[in-house]
Parts: structure tokens; C-alpha cells; sequence
């Protein structure tokens, strides 16, 4: 969401009682004090049109296996063993209700719904614009019947209206078998809210997927917490974790609820992941950041901190997952 669809939530929203909260106990709150501030000290930030590949068309979707490529924002298209995974699928213009308002994409997304080989499974991790595009997904389920959506509780009545079925809600720490692999609906710190009465009223998290060799995860959109450590503790480390790195700026009011990439490096050492990848940035202006910045920050922490296992992805680049 852009900082006027924010704004508007957090004001009309505020209620005294939210059904979801962290696990910490607390519900991402800002004051009418703090929201002021943050509108009236509003920066531009200097856009950019980051890079697309077309490497994905040197391999065969539907046949190849065991890759990994990201299509744009929090979307990542995964084949491994046979199972085709989804992520948080947005391939609409906009980030928003409206066709014609509200974040714009920078970048095209890497492959369109029609490039995608058949896909089995859908992970949403919450309800905001751009990781739940109703619009995209109701594509998705004409041109894949099959496929399966794993969706947080609260959220089953989006589906419903569009007549989308397969449909499974999750709470924190509730697992689905399907084929062999494990999905796990991790916590995280974040809040949800898609119209101006319904804040926290569905639930938000990460997935962490279980293969028969190795584990992957994606974190979704997200503060730092002491969360990913419990997921460690409870599900062990990701081979592979997909992180968010942008969306932060002005960091005073947004720390809570999204992670700038020094913090995302936190995370993956929480996690113990062996590799990590950033999203989350470079596809829809969301906050105040330049757009290269996420990657660049990352880049520079990477090095303070003696990491070369966390880096930024080119859309539309294979990763082929060992």
C-alpha cells in the first residue's frame, strides 16, 4: 500500500479491541500524533527502473525441476521435487483496490500468469494489496483448477466472493501435508487490514516449507522480532530464506511493521538460513526509499558483517536449488 491508502487505514481503523495481535502481545498502533508527523515530513524518493532477465526462458518450466525465480515484489515462483509453489502472487498494475489508483508497478512482473507452469500450491502471507491481488488470483484458479490455497485465518471470505475454492485457512503454527511436503504458517510482527473497518481482523505470518532434504521459507512483510528464533527453535533452519528489505523509510514510523535490510540480516541469522534472498523492494513504491537503496544497504551490511550468503535476485533469473 502507498502512504495516502496507509494513512487512511490507520486512522479510520483504530480501534481499542484488535482480534489479531503479535506475539508479543501488541497490535501495531499509531497515534493521529505520529501519523501527522509522518504525512507532514513525506521526502520523494528517487525512482528507478531496476533490471529484468529472460533467463527463465532457457529452461523448461514444466518439465526442469528443483528452481527458483523471482517474478517481482514478494512473488516467487518454486519447483521442487515435482511441486510447484507460488508466493504472495501479484501481477496486476497496481498494488490497490482500484484499477486506476494506488501504487503502480516500476517493473513489468518477470513472467505473466500465462508463462507459469501449472502450479499446485498458492502461499498468501496476509491480506495487504500487494501479497493478497484478489484479481491475480482468481486467474490463477481459472487456469489451475487444482491448485491449493493456503491463506491466514480471517481471510476465507475474499476467496468466497470471487469463487474461489480450494481454499485452506491457517493460524500460527498450523501445518498442511500436501504431497509429501510440510507448510507451516510461522509468526511475525505485521498487522492487516484491506478496507477501513476490518484491521486486524485475519491473521498475517510467514511460510515455512519442509521438503524431504531441506527446508525453505518466506517471511512475507514484517518488523523484527524474536519470532524467527522461535521458528528456528520449533521447525530448525531454511536451507533457503526469502526476506523482505524494503518498504522502511521513514524507519521511526515503519520499523515496527516492515525490516530495513541491516534488521532482514538479523533475521537470517536468527533463521540460521545457509542462503537468503531479498524481496519486497524494487517494484512498487510503497514508502519513502529510494528504490535502489534496499540493495544497496544490503550490499554495504553484507560486507560490515562478513556475509556473502544474502543477496538481491534479478526478476526473471533462474536459481536452481541444490
Amino acid at each position: 500500500m502507498n502512504k495516502y491508502f496507509l494513512l487512511i487505514f490507520l486512522i479510520f481503523s483504530e480501534t481499542v479491541y484488535a482480534k489479531y495481535k503479535n506475539t508479543d502481545g501488541e497490535a501495531i498502533d499509531k497515534s493521529i500524533k505520529d501519523l501527522i508527523r509522518w504525512q507532514r515530513n513525506q521526502s520523494k524518493p528517487i525512482l528507478a527502473s531496476i533490471d529484468l532477465s529472460e533467463e527463465w526462458k532457457n529452461i523448461d518450466l514444466h518439465n526442469d525441476d528443483n528452481y527458483l525465480i523471482w517474478i517481482g515484489h514478494s512473488t516467487f515462483l518454486i519447483k521442487k521435487n515435482g511441486l510447484t509453489t507460488l508466493t504472495d502472487p501479484v501481477f496486476s498494475e497496481r498494488a490497490s483496490p482500484f484499477k486506476r489508483l494506488g501504487p503502480k508497478r516500476l517493473i513489468p512482473p518477470s513472467l505473466m500468469i500465462n508463462d507459469l507452469p501449472t502450479i499446485d500450491v498458492v502461499t498468501i502471507s496476509h491480506n495487504h494489496y500487494d501479497h493478497l491481488d484478489i484479481r491475480s488470483l482468481k486467474k490463477i484458479s481459472e487456469k489451475f483448477p487444482e491448485v491449493i490455497f493456503l491463506i491466514p485465518e480471517g481471510d476465507l471470505d475474499i476467496f468466497k466472493k470471487r469463487k474461489i475454492t480450494n481454499v485452506n485457512e491457517f493460524n500460527w503454527w498450523q501445518e498442511i501435508s500436501i504431497e509429501g511436503f510440510i507448510f507451516t504458517f510461522t509468526p511475525v510482527k505485521h498487522w492487516s487490514a484491506r478496507g477501513l473497518f476490518d484491521r486486524n481482523e485475519s491473521l498475517w505470518g510467514g511460510w515455512h516449507i519442509m521438503t524431504s532434504d531441506y527446508s525453505l521459507y518466506h517471511a512475507g512483510d514484517t518488523g523484527y522480532s524474536q519470532d524467527f528464533i522461535q521458528t528456528k527453535k520449533k521447525l530448525g533452519s531454511p536451507k533457503y530464506a526469502l526476506l523482505p528489505i524494503g518498504a522502511y523509510d521513514p524507519e521511526w514510523f515503519m520499523s515496527e511493521s516492515h525490516v530495513n535490510p541491516e534488521d532482514a540480516i538479523k533475521i537470517m541469522q536468527d533463521l540460521d538460513a545457509e542462503y537468503s534472498f531479498g524481496m519486497h523492494w524494487g517494484t512498487f513504491t510503497l514508502t519513502a526509499e529510494d528504490t535502489l537503496e534496499p540493495r544497496e544497504r544490503l550490499i554495504d551490511a553484507a560486507k560490515i558483517n562478513g556475509i556473502d550468503n544474502f543477496k538481491t535476485l534479478i526478476p526473471g533469473e533462474v536459481i536452481f536449488l541444490k
